[in-house]
């Protein structure tokens, strides 16, 4: 049973890991040492590019880092990523710039010995951004006190200073350093940074006097001008506009948008302040910064012997008063050159060519010089004086490789540099992976790799190098250019065709100018231009000869330290985000050394670790080594290994650690850690969750009895406490009920007060809402004389209420229904149910009557109309006509003729029957001859039209209600007579009698 689960979990585990190699193939391996195709360039390539895509830029190849310029701000180096990578291992986290600066410090720090970080890689690849991310890891990480918070802020403050005077826009990059830096940043026993030192290597002076086009001048010439004081502008006798300027405007973009002068010269003014430069300093180094512009404007003439002279001195004045020199001296010096002969000297005038040399030669020696003097100030700064054991940590921000259609001296030096480091990596790389498996006992398989020496040896090898070649062709006696020297390579070591190189490494500045810079009272030139130096009568070294040199010291310093690498990257020449240019890549790749470097790590083996670690990690892949192995490491490793399904091609078991040959193999393992990780934890926090819900439980169990005891206490109390309070209280009433027909007084006022505020209380809910409501709540008897009286104030309340609500039109209907109320009520039936029905200003439209009857009208308002069924007085025929009530008469109206008329006056009565018929008789005077007899007519809205009509006839007694019958005037002496009786269903008709019957429903009552 046992061995099918453990059947099944291995299944589980194989799966897990197909799924993950899987994920694994899209977004690339994070160390290059784990590439199965480790030799193949396109398989770093695709690699470099999944990881790039995903927006992944670091990536290892051992201990060495390769960061890919994103050109982007991708959020990887806040203070959280800074405080994660603090102090874990060095291969737990994705690869960063902050793990190689963490490990550098932890292993200083634990080891006690020094180290350094070499980060290379060509113009616009990152070197200048790792670096300062780096400083920035140092300055927040580091244990840090108040006391030594200055000596960090001035290592943090040096770098925009050195950006400002070392750094310009090129064509690849807009803040290109072009020097080489190596900065120590010292530490004490506790890890604290208290000080720092920089030393600077071949700053490219000839940029001073000239710019290539897209190119600019250092970035200070350029700040300075457009973020100086109007006042300190004035003092240098500068312009803003740097199109004045020679030296600043041969390259056509001084003013570039993608580059801030204004904003950085408030942080190279703020850093200054940090850093304690002086007031005095400040002038000093600005009056050079401001001479070398003003050199740049001298323009010469040639005179009638074919001399140099300067027509326009203004530049020359203004140059004498910054550098401290007299104005005559300085102008002869720049128009003339002395030349020693053994007990005597000669001054020369020089030609046009010799002076503009002469001008370009003490701009770039005031600059090269001065920015020496800066890099020594800044040192001076970060100086700590305890004089304790210490150790460093050094960031060397080297130029890149460079290779263009136009190669110059400068990148002749600058390739040198490059290759002397690759070099020295792959010969420490090399030799660390030699004694690593010499020291575990692994055999050593040959690696097969481009030893660069060969091309080290061809620039700086003795009498045979081309710096030495190059050294002879300056001295030698006679006419000496570049073609004498490619001539001179062509003999020695082959075709090596280069541009400008004796100039450029001569770096010749005449004697006749030294001694002007010697006497000059600019505190700073003093310093660089040492009166000593006229005594010396040694031809100096040259460029070349002083930063071979140079660069051998850097190499002692840097033998002597812990090597961590660096190498970036540029992704394409446009600084695009997101871009990949393989092209571009694999040409950096190749003379990064990039593919050397990983072969030579490999080794055989693309995995090593510590026994120990092996186990701690891996062991809960195994049921005898989880959760814990007491036996020897080594012999826990084997038997989880072997449990694994390790081959024996796979591995190789050394004397303290395991060493893993594919990379697949590893990963397989890593995944089955990751699921195994996942199951282990599942199950540990169901666990744990139990066991805290256990306590949890307990605790709230006992709790709860405690409280119910507690509570089941107080809710005795309380019982208890209440039920007295009851009985007091039910005495209390009962006594009042005795006594509450007695005067108030203390046995009954209680239950008074109680019964009053009760009743109030229940008559809230029970107020009348209309005047027609009459319910009323029932008041005891104590309270009916209050009961009455608050009955009349609510009725009052709800009639003013009603009264102040009615509209006047309301008011008008009410009127009239007052009116029918005194003529109709307890006198006809069917006067009830219409109460409910309002009456309508008119039952005819102004449309429904003719318009020729309304022509005949016009002088009169109609005030009513009704459709009205007249019946004729002699045969009782009926004839549809309509009732139209004016102000001063009554019409009966047919279609367009108006059949007759009733003036008011000459209106003798109206009569309508007791029952419930529309039945209407308008009785008129006999001795009115106009009239033809008394109207009979039949209406359905019989109450509002004898309302309306008695309304506007205006008088007393009009209107008579007959029960029975009732007599109507015919004609002159003759009457007739209406007979009203009531049966099972309506009818008029005319009886044998000849007189017309109206029978009506006898309405319920």
């Amino acid at each position: 049973m046992g061995s099918k689960k453990e059947e099944v979990r291995r299944k589980h585990i194989r799966l897990h890991m197909e799924g993950a190699l899987t994920a694994r193939d899209k977004v690339g391996v994070q160390d290059f040492v784990l590439l199965d195709a480790y030799t193949s360039e396109s398989a770093f390539l695709d690699n470099l590019r999944k990881r790039f895509s995903e927006n992944l830029i670091y990536t290892y190849i051992g201990s060495l880092l390769v960061s890919v310029n994103p050109y982007q701000e991708l959020g990887i180096y806040t203070l959280s990523q800074m405080e994660l990578y603090q102090g874990v291992n060095f291969f737990e986290l994705p690869p960063h710039v902050y793990a190689i600066a963490d490990n550098a410090y932890r292993m200083m720090c634990s080891e006690l010995n020094n180290h350094f970080i070499l980060i290379s890689g060509e113009s616009g690849a990152g070197k200048t951004e790792a670096s300062k991310k780096i400083l920035q890891y140092f300055a927040v990480t580091c244990p840090m006190t108040e006391s030594l918070q200055v000596a960090r802020d001035r290592l943090l403050f040096s770098n925009p200073v050195l950006e400002a005077f070392g750094n310009a826009k090129t064509l690849r990059n807009d803040n290109s350093s072009r020097f080489g830096k190596y900065m120590d940043i010292q530490f004490d026993f506790k890890g604290i940074p208290v000080g720092g030192h920089i030393i600077s290597y071949l700053i490219e002076k000839s940029r001073v006097v000239y710019q290539n086009q897209g190119e600019r001048n250092f970035h200070i010439f350029y700040q300075l001008l457009e973020g100086g004081e109007e006042e300190l502008l004035a003092y240098l006798g500068l312009e803003r506009d740097p199109q004045l300027y020679k030296y600043l405007s041969q390259g056509r973009c001084a003013k570039e948008s993608s580059v801030n002068d204004k904003n950085d010269w408030k942080t190279v003014s703020n850093a200054f302040s940090v850093i304690d430069f002086t007031k005095d300093d400040l002038e000093n180094l600005f009056g050079i910064v401001a001479s070398v512009l003003h050199l740049g404007n001298i323009c010469f003439e040639e005179n009638q012997q074919g001399c140099a002279s300067v027509p326009d001195t203004h530049e020359i004045k203004w140059i004498a008063k910054l550098l401290g020199v007299h104005p005559w001296v300085l102008l002869e010096a720049l128009t003339h050159r002395k030349i020693e002969a053994k007990t005597e000297e000669v001054i020369c005038p020089l030609t046009l060519e010799l002076s503009a040399y002469a001008r370009d030669a003490m701009a770039k020696a005031v600059y090269g010089r001065t920015f020496t003097w800066l890099v020594n100030k800044i040192n001076s700064s970060l100086v700590n004086k305890d004089f304790t054991g210490k150790t460093v940590i050094g960031l060397l921000d080297i130029y890149g490789f460079e290779v263009f259609d136009k190669n110059g001296f400068e990148q002749f030096c600058i390739n040198y540099c490059n290759e002397k480091l690759q070099q020295l990596l792959i010969e420490r790389t090399l030799k660390a992976e030699q004694a690593e498996y010499e020291m575990e006992g692994i055999e050593w398989e040959p690696i097969q790799y481009f030893n660069n020496k060969i091309i080290c040896d061809l620039v700086e090898e003795r009498h045979k190098g081309i710096i030495s070649i190059l050294d002879e062709e300056c001295i030698r006696p006679g006419p000496a250019t570049d073609l004498s020297f490619l001539e001179r390579l062509e003999e020695r070591v082959g075709k090596h065709a280069h541009f400008e190189f004796l100039e450029k490494n001569n770096d010749l500045l005449y004697r006749h100018l030294k001694e002007v810079l010697c006497r000059s009272k600019n505190r700073i030139l003093k310093e660089c231009f040492l009166v000593a130096e006229l005594e010396n009568r040694r031809r100096a070294p040259t460029v070349g000869t002083q930063f071979k040199n140079s660069l051998s010291s850097l190499l002692e310093i840097l033998i002597s330290k812990e090597p961590s690498y660096i190498r970036c990257i540029k992704p394409n020449e446009r600084k695009e985000p997101s871009k990949f240019d393989d092209f571009l890549i694999r040409h950096q790749v190749k003379y990064l050394g990039l593919m050397e470097h990983l072969r030579v790590r490999r080794a055989g083996f693309a995995y090593r670790r510590k026994y120990e670690h092996f186990l701690q990690r891996y062991k809960s892949l195994c049921p005898d080594t989880w959760p814990h192995w007491h036996g020897p490491p080594e012999e826990g490793v084997e038997r989880l290994i072997k449990y694994i399904g390790y081959k024996p091609e796979e591995y190789k078991l050394g004397r303290t650690k395991i060493f893993i040959r594919f990379p697949r193999t590893l990963f397989a393992t890593e995944d089955a850690f990751e699921f195994s990780k996942h199951q282990l934890v599942a199950r540990i926090q169901a666990t744990y969750k139990g066991c805290l819900e256990r306590r949890v439980y307990v605790r709230k169990r006992q709790a709860a009895i405690t409280l119910e005891a507690h509570w089941r206490g107080a809710l005795a109390r309380k019982e208890a406490k209440r039920r007295k309070w009851a009985v007091q209280i039910v005495r209390k009433f009962i006594k009042g009920f005795i006594n509450r027909n007695k005067p108030l007084c203390p046995d009954n006022e209680e239950f008074i007060v109680f019964v009053r505020k009760n009743y109030i209380l229940n008559l809230r809910y029970h107020v009348p809402k209309s005047v027609l409501d009459k319910s009323w709540l029932r008041p005891p008897g104590i309270l009916e004389t209050a009961s009455d009286l608050l009955r009349k104030m609510c009725t009052r309340n709800l009639v003013r209420k009603y009264c102040r609500g009615i509209t006047a039109e309301r008011r008008t209907l009410m009127q009239e229904k007052v009116v029918t109320s005194e003529i109709f009520r307890g006198k006809k039936e069917g006067y009830a149910e219409s109460l409910n029905q309002p009456f309508a200003n008119s039952r005819i439209d102004e449309g429904d009557i003719n318009p020729k009857v309304l022509q005949l009208l016009s002088s009169e308002k109609i005030q009513y109309g009704v459709p009205v069924i007249k019946y004729d007085r002699k045969g009782f025929k009926t004839r549809q006509r309509q009732l139209i009530l004016t102000q001063k008469a009554a019409y009966v109206v047919e279609l367009a003729k108006i059949k007759q008329k009733i003036e008011y006056p000459a209106l003798k009565g109206v009569s309508t029957s007791s029952l419930s018929n529309g039945i209407l008789v308008i009785h008129v005077s006999p001795a009115d001859i106009k009239q033809k007899g008394d109207v009979i007519l039949q209406c359905e809205h019989i109450f509002e039209a004898v309302t309306k009509l008695a309304m506007l006839v205006k008088k007393e007694n009009l209107i008579n209600v007959a029960q029975g019958s009732l007599q109507f005037y015919i004609s002159p002496g003759k009457e007739g007579t209406i007979v009203f009786d009531t049966g099972p269903e309506e009818q008029i008709y005319k009886d044998k009698n000849g007189q017309l019957t109206v029978v009506s429903i006898r309405m319920k009552s």
